[in-house]
Formats: structure tokens, C-alpha cells, sequence
């Protein structure tokens, strides 16, 4: 028997697409505060700033030169000299066009340490190169170094 009590007739009762219709389920809030959140993350990578990045580009490659020209000298048996020259820099004791000679970034330069010697000698002296960059706003430079021992590596300079 039917009664007449109200919110008793089928007209009033929702029907799944009417249900639907009147939000968001949990899951779809999730999926999407996910996504802003993925895109955001995205952003702050996207927006470091460009010339210390520019500087650490430039320290690891001459860190990986290095180790390469010291490699090449261990090799051949002809010691490897590195120095610093306006715009770029020289490798003596390797065959022309073997190894770069210039920055990747005009505004770099070697603010400390304008030669390397770079073996033949398993063990080589203690030597240090400071990068530097005119291309920041706020001045930044990095150290290339090595005990002799262990290869180059990138670090910040001690104040």
C-alpha cells in the first residue's frame, strides 16, 4: 500500500544522473589538486635563476675537461697545462681541437687559479680554479678543485 507521506512519490526521488550532477566527488578534487600541483612543481623548477644555473653548467664541464685532459695525459705521457685566456681558456699538451676552449656563457670567468697542471703523474699538486659569473645580479662563483688524488670537483667557495 502506497501512503502519501512526502518525499514518497517517485518523482522525488533523485535519479543517479540528477545525483551526479550536483557536485564533485573526492576523487576528482584529488585528481585535480594533483595536477596543480605537478604543474606547479614544474614552474619552480622552470624558474631558477638562470645565471647560477648558467655557472654550475660551466664549473661541471670544466671539472669533467679536466679530469678528461688529466686522463689524456696519463695516456700519452705528456703533462696537460691549463690556463685561463680572455673569453675562454687553453689547453697546451693536447692535439688541437680535442678539447673546447670557450664558456658556454660570455659573462663567466676564472676569477682565481689561472693554471692547471694536469699530470702525467698519477698523483698531481693540490690546485684550485674560481669560476665566476658577471651575468648575475648577485655575485656567485664556484671552486674546482682537487687534493691530487681524487678527481675535480664543484664547491662553494669558503667566505
Amino acid at each position: 500500500m502506497r501512503t502519501s507521506v512526502p518525499g514518497n512519490s517517485a518523482q522525488a526521488r533523485p535519479t543517479p544522473a540528477r545525483a551526479r550532477a550536483s557536485g564533485f566527488t573526492l576523487i576528482e578534487l584529488l585528481v585535480v589538486v594533483a595536477i596543480v600541483a605537478i604543474a606547479s612543481a614544474g614552474v619552480s623548477f622552470a624558474m631558477r635563476d638562470s645565471a647560477a644555473a648558467q655557472l654550475d653548467r660551466e664549473a661541471q664541464r670544466l671539472s669533467a675537461l679536466f679530469e678528461s685532459a688529466r686522463a689524456q695525459s696519463r695516456t700519452t705521457g705528456v703533462p696537460v697545462v691549463w690556463h685561463a685566456v680572455q673569453g675562454g681558456f687553453r689547453f697546451d699538451g693536447v692535439p688541437a681541437g680535442t678539447l673546447p676552449d670557450q664558456w658556454l656563457d660570455s659573462g663567466t670567468y676564472v676569477a682565481d687559479g689561472p693554471v692547471v697542471v694536469l699530470g702525467p703523474e698519477p698523483i698531481i699538486a693540490r690546485q684550485a680554479v674560481v669560476l665566476a659569473s658577471s651575468s648575475s645580479a648577485a655575485p656567485r662563483s664556484l671552486r674546482i678543485e682537487t687534493d691530487g688524488l681524487r678527481p675535480f670537483t664543484v664547491t662553494e667557495p669558503a667566505p
